[in-house]
Order: structure tokens, then sequence, then C-alpha cells
């Protein structure tokens, strides 16, 4: 293979090369896939007005959304591993369209919970499989910037649907965005078909029977729980997700009833902290020189701490915003770097891996939210958000001092 000026490539960097095109529509499907996760986080007010349920009821719009996504790991993660992962992944991107669809219809509280949790179920391929997929195809020396790539997709959905979900409230309607995703992941679809069904890689790998078992799917992940370190990653990201996302699922609803803005205004700030995940995925590869892999992880837990109390104490929509931004970038030197190792911690099954990942994730943020939920019945906002600053801080430092040993160790 030549590039376009006619100098031959090697064999590797041609492959590298293959992989780098279609990150992008990887990226794409992640983009839908983060506004789908978040959309709804603003509507929570005109949702439990328009349907007549308190609030503490109708976050299980977004908690439905996280059972679905988590639950669905126990067969994709595998599944990829046995059929092909960029093939699994366009399936899921069909599913995840038609999803799009049973949500925008739904004309009931409960149906829409229903569309929530088949959303969750076919977006639970996506990122995963694709991290898995990169996993397998981007030597690790190379592999946390390319995954920061693939990430960005996702960070700007998570931005949009706060924002989207902002702007439906106020004006559009709550079906407005579901149209959008429905559009997205089609546009996905179609991409990832045409570019990658002359791959290898879309294939079924060779020698896998074409049948499964739930008992072999729930053996790979007691493998994977087999391994020390997967344990701290996966306890990590658990706390991760129930911590920042549990809290982050409400900080809309806190700065429109306590700073009297309008919910695309709170939304508007909120949707700063996917915007703090861009910058860093743009400059990760600088900052990972920089720091190392333990001092990003700990410059986040500083970042955590201090942002989170500026949202939850400062009365100022502004600084708020600027909170988020910079939470944005404290929470992806966590996350990058636990999804990294995530990749890396039990390669011979690695998307069973990065699927029990996920899956901690979710359940973390479904326990997450709810709790939160609950506790804002009991207390403020901002106690919340700031207990939740520094259960996330300490998560932060346990997984840099196992990390540094753990590191330590894979030297010798």
């Amino acid at each position: 293979m030549t590039n376009a000026d006619g100098v031959s490539l090697s064999a590797a960097e041609a492959q590298h090369r293959r992989v780098l095109a279609v990150v992008p529509v990887l990226s794409i499907a992640g983009c839908a896939s983060g506004i789908s996760q978040r959309v709804l986080d603003p509507l929570l007010p005109s949702l439990s007005g328009e349907f007549g349920q308190p609030l503490s009821v109708v976050v299980w719009v977004i908690t439905s959304f996280s059972l679905g996504y988590a639950v669905s790991q126990l067969c994709f993660g595998p599944l990829g591993d046995r059929y092909g992962k960029l093939r699994v992944i366009t399936w899921v991107c069909g599913g995840s369209s038609l999803a799009a669809v049973c949500c925008a219809l739904a004309p009931t509280l409960a149906t829409l919970i229903g569309g929530r949790i088949f959303a969750g179920a076919m977006c639970a391929g996506l990122i995963p499989l694709s991290m898995a997929w990169l996993g397998d195809a981007v030597p690790y020396e190379r592999r946390q910037p390319v995954i920061a790539r693939f990430a960005v997709g996702q960070i700007i959905g998570v931005s949009l649907g706060q924002l989207l979900g902002g702007i439906a409230s106020d004006h559009l309607g709550r079906e407005a965005p579901f149209v959008l995703l429905t559009v997205l992941f089609a546009v996905s679809t179609v991409l990832l078909y045409r570019l990658c069904s002359g791959m290898a890689a879309f294939r079924a790998p060779a020698g896998k029977p074409p049948r499964t078992s739930v008992l072999l799917l729930l053996r790979e992940f007691g493998l994977v729980l087999a391994e020390p370190w997967a344990r701290v990653v996966l306890l990590s990201v658990f706390l991760e997700g129930a911590l920042v996302l549990g809290a982050f699922a409400f900080f809309a609803t806190h700065l429109h009833t306590t700073l009297h803005v309008s919910l695309t205004a709170a939304a508007s700030a909120s949707m700063l902290f996917g915007l703090g995940g861009l910058v860093f995925s743009l400059t990760a590869r600088r900052l990972l020189a920089r720091f190392g892999e333990v001092g990003l992880v700990r410059c986040g837990a500083l970042l955590l701490l201090s942002m989170m109390g500026v949202v939850a104490l400062v009365p100022q929509i502004l600084a708020v915003g600027a909170a988020c931004l910079f939470l944005g970038v404290g929470f992806y030197m966590l996350h990058s770097t636990l999804q990294t190792h995530a990749t890396q911690m039990a390669p011979e099954r690695r998307g069973a891996a990065v699927a029990a990942f996920a899956l901690s994730y979710f359940v973390g943020q479904a326990v997450g939210v709810s709790a939160v939920g609950w506790a804002l019945a009991q207390t403020s906002a901002a106690s919340v958000i700031v207990i939740a600053g520094i259960g996330v801080t300490l998560t932060a430092l346990y997984f840099s001092h196992s990390q540094a040993k753990h590191l330590l160790l894979a030297k010798r």
C-alpha cells in the first residue's frame, strides 16, 4: 500500500490508517449515544409536569437507560468476541435508531421508560465494543490518544444532549431530540456497513462456534473478575459513575431551581462539562507525557473536588459554567485512564472485559441517579453534590495508589 504521495507504507502502518478511517464514523455513533444518555436530564422538571409524577418517579427515564445499558453487557461483549465487534456495532446502531423512534412516539411515562430501556440496551453494544475493537487493532503505546479521539464524539454528544434537552424543554417538546437521534443512528449504520463490510474485522473470527450460551457468557465475566487488577478498575469505575454522573444528572435542575435561570441556560452551563472532555481529548497526548498515568489521575482528582464544590456553592451562573468546563477536564483525566486499563486488564477476552467495565459504569450511574433522587427529598442539592465530590476524589486517589503499584509490578 502507498500513501497519496506514492510512498510505500508498512503493513502495520497501513492497518493503522484503516483503523483511523473507521474512528470518525464510530465517533458519530458515539455522539448519538452520548446525546441519548443525557438528553432527558434537563427535561426532568417538564416531564414531571407532563406526566403528573414527582421527580423521584420521573427520574426512572434516566435510571432505566442505565439499567438497560448495564444488563445488556452480559451479551454484547462476548458476542462481539464471537461474531466480530464491528459487525455487532453495526447491528446495534440500527437497533438504536429504532429505539429512538419508540421514545419519540411514547404516549405515557411507562412507555417512555420502556423505550429508554430498549435504547440503553442497544447503545450498550456501541461504546464498549468500539473500545474493545480499538484495543485489538491499536498497539497499547498508541492506544490512549486514539481512544481519546474516538471519545470526542461521545463527549460532544453528552454536551449536546444537555443543550438539546434544555431547548426541547423550553421550546420544541421532548420528541424533537429523538428525531435527531433516529437520523444519526441510521446514518451511522449505513456508513459503518459501507466502510467496514470488506474488512476482515467485520466478519466473524475464524474457528469460533456459531452459537453461544448464557453459562459460557457468565464464565467469560468470571474469568475477567478473577484478575485482581480488573477488580480494582471495575470498582473504581462503578464509584466514578455513581458519584459523578449520579450528581451530574441533576445539575441542570439544581441550577434552574437555585439560580432561577431557564432550563436552556442551566443546560448550557452543564454542557460545558462535555466541552471540558473535548479539551482533554485534544491535549491527552501532551498531558500524558507531562504527568504520566498516575499524575493524570491525581490532577483529575483535584479538579473534581474543587469544581464540584463551585457548582454546589457558588450562586453565579458564569462561575458554574466555568466550573463545569474544568470538571469535565478532571473527569476525563480519570475516566480516560480507566478506559485504557479496561482494554488491557484481560487482553485474551477483551470484549468481555470492556463489557464488564461498561456494566460497572452504568450500574454505578443507575445506583447514583436513584440515590441522588432519594437524597434530594432529604437534603439540599448543594450538599449532595459536595458529598459526591468528596467521594469521587477519594475514589480517584484509591485508584491512583493502586495504579502506581500495578505499573511498578508490570515493569518487573
